[in-house]
């Protein structure tokens, strides 16, 4: 069900490498994702909950229109912090040109529909996955907006690590406001739980126990709301990308995504 149609993950200061790659003027072109079947694609969201549900925003990073659009997408926000960064950026690709967007996509609407199923109101920022952006600040805005009792980011890392493999999530610190302390912490640390218990790994490059403070994500810091960014694992890695391609592996990450979602609310 969508109720509201609007992040990207950005580049850690000190990190290998990062999940988005910021478009530059001429970029070269990347080939594009493989076919997905009817028969693979997410299930729709058809459930309709109570008026009285807690509401949960799913952010689906980047989108498909972004390559085509750099000026669009290269414009300058808010990004709280006092900083500014892109309007949104392009994501990553595995090495057989599976997109970083048509992954988040699809994993935010099976996702989406296990939450619903469940009697939770899902808003996603974006409700196709051919248009441009919409920018970091706007989607920080919908859950805001939206008054939502979590927000989660979903993306996936381009690390080129020789073995750079495993899932982090990312949380704003120092926090800005109370929403981003204890319960963003909580939020994180359910998604992190939930994603070991369905079969994932910590990441082995970049943050500690599946955990990492961020005081550079503009989804983040703008959120008045609990959020938390899920870096599913590395598209560049061949095991990973192979999961990641697959509707089962899809299925997999939405399943410990909304599972830890479920857990945070108590559901």
């Amino acid at each position: 069900m969508l109720l509201v149609a609007g992040c990207s993950a950005e580049t850690p200061p000190p990190a290998p490498a990062s999940s988005v790659t910021p478009v530059a003027p001429v970029a070269p072109p990347v080939a594009p994702p493989p076919v997905v079947s009817p028969s693979s694609a997410a299930p729709p969201v058809t459930s309709t909950p109570a008026a009285e549900a807690p509401v949960v925003v799913l952010d689906p990073g980047h989108n498909g229109g972004n390559a085509a659009n750099p000026a669009a997408i290269n414009r300058k926000v808010p990004a709280g912090r006092g900083r500014t960064k892109p309007c949104n950026t392009t994501g990553t690709t595995t090495n057989d040109g599976y997109a970083e967007h048509a992954f988040t996509f699809d994993v935010a609407q099976r996702a989406g529909k296990m939450l619903a199923d469940k009697g939770i109101r899902v808003v996603f920022t974006r409700d196709d996955d051919t248009s441009v952006g919409p920018c970091v600040d706007k989607r920080a805005e919908i859950g805001n907006s939206a008054q939502a009792a979590a927000v989660v980011s979903i993306h996936a890392d381009g690390n080129n690590s020789p073995g750079a493999n495993g899932f982090h999530i990312a949380y704003s610190a120092p926090p800005l406001n109370d929403a981003q302390g204890e319960p963003a912490a909580k939020l994180t640390r359910s998604l992190r739980d939930s994603l070991r218990e369905n079969g994932f790994r910590y990441s082995d490059y970049l943050g500690e126990e599946g955990l990492s403070a961020r005081e550079d994500l503009a989804g983040l810091n703008l959120s008045e709301r609990p959020a938390a960014l899920v870096e599913c694992g590395n598209m560049r890695n061949a095991t990973e990308a192979a999961r990641m391609s697959t509707a089962d592996g899809r299925q997999q990450y939405a399943a410990g995504i909304a599972g830890g979602i479920l857990s945070y609310l108590g559901a």
